[in-house]
């Protein structure tokens, strides 16, 4: 096993393992915030999440050029899954920016917006993605956001807020800002990889 694949799966471990405590520790999590504090807490957290999803990134992005395809589709399906993958991406957008807006209607409606941008996101890329690698990661990222979407709908809910237009809008705005930045730029940058 080379470096690339090492860090990638090292990368799996230290990104899934915190987002997934809530799910199999909850009381582990209770422990450890009584001791360090929230700030203690959300410090270490955001440590382990940041090496993790590094290490994801840099180990990704040097197995996926050693692997070929486990299968291809026809060339007009192919495409045709692109094209739906690029559809998907904007709404999924859409809900990363309207997690941070608790008024916009995608907030109050559907509670957890995040998770699923990130089913939305990981659906897609499975759609056209098909070497090894790619199976591993994408696949994670949607087993992940389907377990944790159940859970936090079994979780006592926040009270609910009267929706805002100007906050939809600014998700609306702010999603397509995000959807036209990263497939230009911040997916090449990061990735090596055109999302065009």
């Amino acid at each position: 096993m080379d470096l690339s694949w090492i860090a990638f799966l090292a990368g799996l471990i230290l990104f899934f393992g915190p987002h997934s405590v809530r799910l199999f520790a909850e009381p582990w999590r209770q422990a450890r915030m009584a001791a360090w504090g929230e700030k203690g807490w959300k410090g270490r957290y955001s440590l382990v999440v940041g090496v993790g999803f590094a290490l994801l990134l840099w180990g990704f992005a040097g197995v996926r050029h050693e692997q070929a395809a486990l299968f291809t589709l026809p060339a007009g399906l192919g495409l045709g899954m692109r094209h739906l993958m690029a559809l998907l991406m904007l709404p999924a957008c859409w809900l990363i920016v309207a997690y941070h807006l608790p008024r916009s209607h995608f907030k109050v409606r559907l509670g957890h917006p995040m998770l699923l941008a990130t089913k939305l996101w990981a659906f897609a890329h499975l759609l056209v993605n098909h070497k090894p690698v790619e199976l591993l990661l994408f696949g994670s990222f949607l087993l992940w956001a389907v377990l944790d979407f159940r859970a936090a709908r079994r979780r006592p809910a926040a009270a609910p807020q009267s929706p805002s237009w100007l906050q939809t809008g600014m998700a609306l705005v702010g999603g397509t800002a995000f959807y036209g930045a990263f497939a230009l730029w911040l997916h090449p940058l990061w990735l090596g990889v055109s999302a065009r």
